[in-house]
């Protein structure tokens, strides 16, 4: 590394299981330049290594598992680190994003990436010492949840604080809806777990004691003394009530999926918001690496039937687990919510899964013989319970659900109104008919019906009170700026809750990644963010995905909102063209969604940078 004086350690490693023979390659100095880290090298290594006809369980599907320039750095919640591989549940490319330890530790390793490549012959983990690799027999961790076999990984490495990767039972059994557990947090969305589940890894451990050098150590001590001080007033109520603060603020503006997105207003919400989950279930907060804001909230019911369970809840799991399936009891989505996370599955795309049986059942449309026994209506938490068990075991429907929506669509074309996705992701927890550029953000994402990938724009539309939730114009550049900020922060290693107190914004500016690096990357911040975005989309447009996969579900755009703020309220096809032809100009994307030729020019996709990686569109 020629360019940089911190920041980066220089070095992939690359694991092969089928062959048990590990190699270590250079991050060149180019790429780093155009793309930053994290999510734009592992798309980078996406579109040079996975071609458009692997599948998600072939051997020739890889993990890449990439750092940032800011992961492990001593700063405020340097945690994050990137994965891309195909995703079981869409088919198609999949970034994912997510915290812990583990990434940092893989920095200390001297390490900033791992490619895990081939498939096992048996069931393996793996351990990083110090960046010497170990393969072990996991026969032993066969169907351990992964918190168990997290703690089975902290004993074999012997360090209890080593970073942790591990899956479920329900990714043993290929769950495409499988997340992959990091520590105590995870790559939830697009079922990663289960491409691990297919290559017969159970876990990695990755233990390390290097420190990750910086360009300016004065300098960043300085940087992370007045970002701890801008965070403690910037977060206070993420301290406090954590993502759950916008339960109660999206439910009365209207926009929060209510009984599989039939309404978009929970009429019994209370007992599901953050105050009364404050006042009746909390028990501690709960910080990620480094970080001040401790934003997690460690839950657990205390009496009644579910007495004992316990688990972190969020905005995303509460809101689907919660109105999505009209279930009020917390304490029922607490249980619901340990049990996911026992067995391994995405929350966003489970609690879907249930709510779409929950409409079924109640339709006439499945019966008891689908479920089970279970009497699926919606508002009861004991069939919450028993569905997302149903599906981590694969019995009844929920051997169909574990499919992934874009295979329980194929199979079931009769279910198109009630399923709700976009590219075989299950939408997450709002409803864009109260905030139509939130339909761009799930009709564009890199990822299919994200709200994190595809743009956040709950802030821009419903809280800033900058722009009109309902207005059509305008949301194009919205949210293309939105996304190009996400993606360059997301290669940056950094959590996006703390990115402000660093001035990482749609503007970006501070000296923060001169004073790690080295290298002036401020000013070019946005334009990498863009870059990233575009590459992803060539790597869509390669699989296959046009315009026509940029749709959302018919109800959104022939069932208007029939109660709450937002009664009446649709958002027709023609309207969202307006929107999505607006965006496609920003972007300087053709009309059918395929990137252009001189807007690849312009970004640096052509040549040197993108030769290989097979076949363009």
């Amino acid at each position: 590394m020629q360019a940089f004086t911190g920041g980066y350690l220089g070095r992939i490693l690359r694991v092969n299981l089928t062959t048990r023979q590990t190699s270590v390659e250079e991050l060149k100095d180019k790429e780093v330049e155009l793309l930053l880290g994290g999510r734009g090298i592992a798309a980078r290594m996406y579109y040079d290594e996975i071609s458009a006809d692997t599948k998600a369980f072939d051997e020739g599907n890889k993990l890449f598992f990439v750092t940032g320039p800011l992961t492990g750095v001593p700063l405020p919640s340097t945690t994050k680190f990137q994965l891309a591989t195909k995703s079981p549940e869409t088919g198609h490319y999949l970034c994912s994003n997510c915290g812990g330890v583990f990434g940092p530790r893989l920095k200390q390793c001297g390490l900033d990436a791992l490619i895990i490549e081939g498939r096992a012959a048996d069931w393996t983990y793996l351990t990083i010492n110090e960046g010497e690799v170990e393969f072990r027999d996991a026969s032993e961790m066969a169907g351990l949840s992964t918190d168990k076999a997290q703690a089975f990984l902290h004993d074999a490495i012997g360090d209890k604080n080593a970073g942790t990767m591990t899956i479920g039972p329900a990714a043993e059994k290929l769950v495409r809806l499988s997340y992959l557990g990091v520590d105590s947090r995870a790559f939830g969305r697009g079922g990663p777990g289960a491409v691990m589940g297919s290559k017969k890894l159970k876990g990695i451990a990755v233990s390390g004691t290097g420190e990750v050098p910086v360009a300016d150590r004065a300098r960043v001590d300085e940087i992370r003394k007045s970002a701890l001080a801008e965070l403690r007033t910037s977060r206070a109520d993420h301290t406090r009530l954590g993502t759950m603060q916008y339960i109660k603020k999206l439910n009365d503006l209207g926009c929060m999926p209510t009984r599989n997105f039939q309404t978009s207003h929970f009429e019994d919400c209370g007992p599901v918001e953050a105050e009364s989950m404050k006042a009746n279930y909390y028990v501690r907060n709960y910080a990620c690496y480094r970080c001040p804001v401790a934003c997690g909230k460690m839950c657990e019911v205390k009496e009644g039937p579910h007495a004992g369970a316990h688990a972190r809840t969020e905005f995303e799991t509460v809101g689907l687990f919660g109105p999505c399936c009209g279930v009020s009891d917390f304490a029922a989505i607490i249980a619901a919510n340990q049990l996911a996370d026992e067995i391994g599955v995405d929350t966003i795309s489970v609690g879907n899964a249930v709510s779409l049986t929950m409409e079924l059942f109640e339709r006439g449309l499945i019966t008891t013989e689908d479920t089970d026994g279970i009497e699926a209506n919606f508002g009861s938490g004991e069939a919450l319970i028993e569905i997302i068990r149903l599906v981590g075991e694969r019995r009844g429907i929920g051997d169909l659900l574990a499919e992934g929506f874009a295979e329980v669509a194929r199979r079931k074309p009769e279910w198109s109104w009630y399923i709700m996705h976009v590219k075989g992701l299950p939408f997450a927890a709002y409803d864009p008919r109260g905030f139509y550029g939130n339909a761009l953000t799930k009709g564009t994402s890199s990822r299919g019906a994200c709200h994190n990938v595809g743009g956040w724009s709950i802030r821009a539309e419903l809280l800033s009170g900058d722009y009109d939730r309902f207005a059509l114009t305008g949301k194009g550049p919205l949210i293309m700026s939105i996304q190009d900020n996400r993606a360059y922060v997301d290669s940056l290693g950094l959590c996006t809750v703390v990115r402000g107190s660093m001035a990482f914004s749609a503007s970006p500016a501070g000296d923060t990644m001169e004073a790690v690096t080295g290298y002036a990357f401020t000013p070019k911040l946005l334009d990498i963010g863009e870059r990233i975005y575009n590459l992803e989309r060539m790597i869509l447009n390669r699989e296959g995905i046009v315009r026509a996969d940029d749709m959302l579900p018919e109800r959104i755009f022939k069932e208007a909102i029939p109660s709450g703020p937002c009664k009446g309220r649709t958002l027709t096809r023609e309207q969202y063209d307006i929107m999505l032809d607006e965006y496609y100009q920003a972007r300087g994307w053709d009309s059918d969604g395929v990137v252009t030729s001189e807007t690849k020019e312009r970004l640096g996709l052509t040549g040197e940078l993108i030769q290989t990686g097979g076949e363009e569109q």
